[in-house]
């Protein structure tokens, strides 16, 4: 993987100030949404795994009520293992993305990780250090505005 450092955004502190007051399954519904805003990060380089889709999927299903939490946290080690398959830095942040997502139905701090890691697969897509930093940001205000509406 490539070494660029990811430099995340003074609004990290308010998606975590707000997720703290946010019930697990809002927060699942909302990781499952960041990850999916990146999935295409790592489907576009391994179409043929599953498992951060299937992650993606799990979380969801954990918030209907129609998988376990067990269900949703094998999901989400099976995404981990993709992002650990994946050789690039931003291909693995969204198996990441994708797994923290499936792990908000085992413990609800995992959707801010959720979140950074989204943030992180599209800052390391991103051509050079300026377009990281704007890609950061746009996505980090995109998460907070999105956390507020399903708090609400």
């Amino acid at each position: 993987m490539e070494s660029r450092k990811f430099v995340d955004v003074n609004i990290k502190r308010a998606i975590a100030d707000q997720a703290e007051r946010t019930d697990q399954r809002t927060l699942a519904l909302w990781a499952s949404e960041c990850a999916e805003r990146v999935l295409p990060c790592f489907e576009a380089a391994r179409p043929e795994d599953l498992r951060p889709r299937q992650a993606i999927e799990a979380a969801r299903a954990w918030v209907r009520g129609e998988v376990s939490m067990a269900a949703a946290r094998a999901a989400a080690v099976a995404a981990h293992n993709a992002a650990h398959d994946a050789g690039h830095a931003s291909v693995s942040a969204a198996a990441r993305a994708a797994g923290h997502a499936a792990a908000t139905a085992h413990v609800a701090g995992h959707a801010a990780h959720s979140a950074t890691y989204a943030a992180k697969a599209l800052a390391y897509a991103a051509d050079n250090a300026v377009a990281a930093k704007a890609k950061t940001e746009q996505e980090r205000q995109w998460q907070l505005r999105r956390l507020l509406e399903l708090s609400t």
